[in-house]
Formats: C-alpha cells, sequence, structure tokens
C-alpha cells in the first residue's frame, strides 16, 4: 500500500492506494501517529483504494476516535466495493464520508 500524506496547516489529507489489510495496517497506524500532535481535520482519501480488511477497518475507527477529539474526519472518494464493506459494517453510519458529486 502507498499513502500519500499532505498537510495543508491543520489539516492533513492521507491518499490510499492499494490495500489496507492485516499487512498494511501497521503502516497506517504509524502514518496517523507520525506529525498528527497539531492536526484538526484528517481527509482520507480512497480513490485509490482498491480492497479494505478487518484489520485496516479497525485502524479506521481508531483514526476517527482519535480525530473526534481534535476536530474531525472525513473519508473521500470511496468506491463501490469500500462502500459495501462500510455497509455491511455500519460503518458507512458512523463515518463522515463526502462522494463526488
Amino acid at each position: 500500500m502507498e499513502i500519500i500524506k499532505e498537510k495543508n496547516g491543520t489539516a492533513v489529507t492521507m491518499s490510499l492506494q492499494g490495500r489496507l489489510d492485516t499487512a498494511t495496517a501497521p503502516q497506517m497506524e504509524a502514518e496517523l501517529k507520525k506529525d498528527m500532535e497539531e492536526v484538526t481535520r484528517l481527509i482520507l482519501d480512497m480513490r485509490e483504494l482498491e480492497y479494505l480488511s478487518s484489520a485496516g477497518i479497525r485502524v479506521i475507527l481508531n483514526a476517527q476516535k482519535m480525530m473526534g477529539k481534535r476536530g474531525g474526519m472525513v473519508v473521500r472518494h470511496v468506491n463501490e466495493t469500500i462502500m459495501e464493506v462500510f455497509e455491511l459494517t455500519g460503518f458507512s453510519d458512523i463515518l463522515t464520508i463526502e462522494q463526488e458529486s
């Protein structure tokens, strides 16, 4: 998995590419902990995310909890496959998901 991280003031956009699964979840957790002390808004761009496992869902939930205390988190550009995972797990009701109009 590749993570492209862009900081703009107190907002960070993390563009996820590839698979967020058991093998790559620790990489995502490390990126979420690195340089995030002053971040008040996290944007997860999933335009290029191909697969999401339960390990990836756990990382996203932890990010949501962390950002809930600091400001907020938005998930953007979710494809049909990932949206189905969010809907089946109930995460579509928990996360703020923005789709392209």
